[in-house]
C-alpha cells in the first residue's frame, strides 16, 4: 500500500478561551507514524497561558505569528524565562518543562515538531501538565498529594482543584507574570530571521540553518532544522538528504508547486503547497519546489542535528562532481550534449531565479 503524501492542514485538539492548541494527525498523514514524527501549533490569545507541561517527545519549536513569553525549566536546572518573537527557534529536549504566555493584542502562534520515537504514540505528541483539570496531580489521592507537598487538606484540595482550566487559560489583565530575562535567552533561541544567511542567492532564495553550532540545544534533542525563502517564480533545486534523515516540512508563507519522485525514478507527489500545510518527504526521495508569484517560506526540521543534503542541480550540484565521460555515458548522449549541460548553471546554488 502506497503512503499518501499529500501535504496536510492541522486540527484542533482542545482550547476554548484563552488559545487553541491543533494537531497533525498521523491517520490522515501516515509518514508521521511511519517517521516516528510529531507536529503541533499552539495558537494563544491576548493574556492567554499555556500551563505548566512536559512531552514524552523532544521538539523543535518555531514562532510563527506574534511575541510572548516562554517559562522554560532544563532538568535539574533553574527556570529560564524568555521572550520570544516571530522567526524564533527554540530547542526543547526530552523532559523540559514549558509555559507560554502572550501579554500582546496579535495572536501568538508556535510550531512544534519532533521526535515520537519514544513517546507513547508513534507521530503524535503525548502532553503532562502539571496543574489544570487534566494535571498530573488530579490523579493522586489527597493523601498523596498532602505527603508530597508538606500541606493540609484544604491546601492540598486547593493547589490541585482550583484552576478548572485544561492545558490553556485566559488570565485576568491585572495578572502579573515573570518578566523575560535578557541573559536567559542565549543559547536557548535563534531567529531564523534575522540570523547570518547560509546560502543567499540573489532573485532567488536565502536559507537560515538550525544546527549545533548556531544553537547547541539542537544536538541534545538530535534535530536539525532550517529556514528557507524562496522570492517569487523562483526555484528549489531538486535535491534529497544524503544522510537518511527525514526532512518535515511546514509552509510558513506564501505558495507554490511541488513534485517528489521516489523509487523507480517515479513521481509519488505534484500538488500545490500553501502556508498552513505540513509535509513529510520519505528517506533519499529527491523534492523541489517553485514558488508562486508571491513567494514561498518554509520551516523544516531534519532528523539529525547537523543534516547534509545532495542537490542535483546547480553549482555544487552532483552533476558537477561527475567527470564528462561518465555523464556522457550516462545520459547516452554526444560529448556536445554534455558540454552543454555542464555548461548551465554555474554559479547559481540551490535556488535558482526565474527564467528571463
Amino acid at each position: 500500500m502506497e503512503l499518501d503524501l499529500s501535504p496536510k492542514l492541522a486540527k484542533k485538539v482542545y482550547g476554548d478561551n484563552g488559545g487553541s492548541y491543533h494537531a497533525w494527525c498521523p491517520n490522515e498523514l501516515p509518514m508521521l507514524r511511519e517517521g516516528n514524527i510529531g507536529a503541533a501549533k499552539l495558537a494563544l490569545e491576548k493574556n492567554g497561558f499555556a500551563l505548566p507541561g512536559y512531552s514524552d517527545s523532544s521538539k523543535v519549536a518555531y514562532v510563527l505569528q506574534g511575541a510572548g513569553v516562554a517559562g522554560i525549566v532544563l532538568p535539574e536546572s533553574e527556570e529560564k524565562v524568555i521572550a520570544i518573537k516571530k522567526g524564533d527557534a527554540i530547542a526543547l529536549p526530552f523532559g523540559v518543562i514549558t509555559w507560554w504566555y502572550n501579554k500582546e493584542d496579535t495572536e501568538l502562534v508556535v510550531l512544534f515538531m519532533g521526535d515520537t520515537s519514544k513517546g507513547h504514540k508513534a507521530g503524535q505528541f503525548t502532553d503532562f501538565f502539571l496543574t489544570g483539570s487534566n494535571g498530573i496531580f488530579t490523579g493522586f489521592t489527597t493523601e498523596f498529594v498532602k505527603r508530597a507537598w508538606d500541606v493540609d487538606d484544604d491546601t492540598a484540595k486547593a493547589l490541585v482543584g482550583k484552576q478548572t482550566g485544561k492545558g490553556i487559560v485566559k488570565l485576568d489583565s491585572n495578572v502579573k507574570m515573570p518578566e523575560p530575562k535578557p541573559e536567559h535567552r542565549k543559547g536557548m533561541a535563534l531567529n531564523c530571521e534575522e540570523a547570518p544567511l547560509d546560502t543567499d542567492i540573489k532573485n532567488a532564495g536565502n536559507v537560515v540553518v538550525l544546527n549545533t553550532k548556531n544553537l547547541p540545544l539542537v544536538g541534545e534533542v538530535g534535530l536539525g532544522a532550517d529556514l528557507v525563502r524562496l522570492e517569487g517564480n523562483a526555484m528549489c533545486s531538486p535535491g534529497f538528504s544524503c544522510d537518511s534523515a527525514l526532512q518535515v516540512t511546514y509552509i510558513v508563507r506564501g505558495s507554490g508547486r511541488l513534485q517528489v519522485v521516489g523509487v523507480d525514478g517515479k513521481r509519488v507527489l505534484e500538488t500545490v503547497v500553501k502556508a498552513g500545510n505540513l509535509l513529510i518527504v520519505p528517506r533519499f526521495f529527491v523534492v523541489s519546489k517553485i514558488a508562486d508569484p508571491d513567494g514561498l517560506s518554509w520551516f523544516s526540521i531534519i532528523t539529525t542535528p547537523n543534516p547534509v543534503f545532495t542537490h542535483l542541480a546547480g553549482s555544487i550540484g552532483a552533476w558537477k562532481a561527475l567527470s564528462p565521460e561518465v555523464l556522457q555515458a550516462a545520459f547516452n548522449v554526444p560529448a556536445e550534449t554534455e558540454k552543454l549541460f555542464r555548461s548551465k548553471r554555474t554559479n547559481d546554488a540551490i535556488f535558482f531565479p526565474p527564467p528571463k
